[in-house]
């Protein structure tokens, strides 16, 4: 973790993990079944589990091959919200959040490559993936907690935002080796 990064986590320290929990209940609570929500929802608990996977990993070649599944579940789940959600929030009267979302995750995305680079089982990966999950599960709190929700009561055709955002899901992650579909959990 760099110096602004550590000066800006002592000024702004994240969520309890306590929090977090209440908004994902409050999220899954509110979502309702088979919607875009739920597969959010279902992708953060993937996101999760792939974090946790690359961090207990105890060889090089095994956290690497975790690095990889965490990296394209990352992408394909940021590239369904930026194609469909982010412009959902804008339309919405929440562009501040969309464009806060859209920064958020081109920050991570840059931080995932520089990852990929280092040694895996150095301190400065281990730091660099405590940093990007960090950065993650706080940017899932802010969807849970406000942003999605003002999507669901505001958003139009709440139908659409749903076959749209499986679609770009779906797209992104057609033939990646490792990942199942939009519905279910990381092989």
């Amino acid at each position: 973790m760099s110096i602004v990064d550590k000066a800006i986590a002592a000024i702004t320290p994240p969520e309890s993990d306590k929090a977090r929990v209440e908004a994902t209940a409050k999220a899954r609570a509110a979502a309702g079944h088979g919607t875009w929500f739920t597969l959010v929802l279902d992708h953060h608990d993937m996101l999760r589990s792939a974090f946790a996977e690359t961090r207990n990993a105890s060889q090089a070649g095994e956290r690497k091959a975790a690095l990889k599944k965490l990296a394209t579940l990352l992408l394909g789940h940021a590239q369904a919200e930026e194609a469909v959600l982010y412009p959902g929030l804008a339309s919405s009267h929440e562009k501040a959040h969309a464009e806060m979302g859209y920064n958020e995750q081109a920050l991570v995305k840059i931080q995932m490559a520089l990852l990929e680079k280092l040694p895996p089982l150095s301190e400065e990966f281990t730091d660099k993936l405590e940093h990007i999950e960090g950065a993650v599960l706080h940017h899932m709190y802010q969807e849970e907690g406000t942003w999605f929700l003002e999507l669901m009561e505001k958003g139009d055709d709440q139908a659409m935002l749903t076959a749209r955002f499986r679609e770009e899901f779906e797209r992104y992650m057609e033939g990646k080796p490792g990942l199942a579909g939009s519905g279910r959990q990381l092989q």
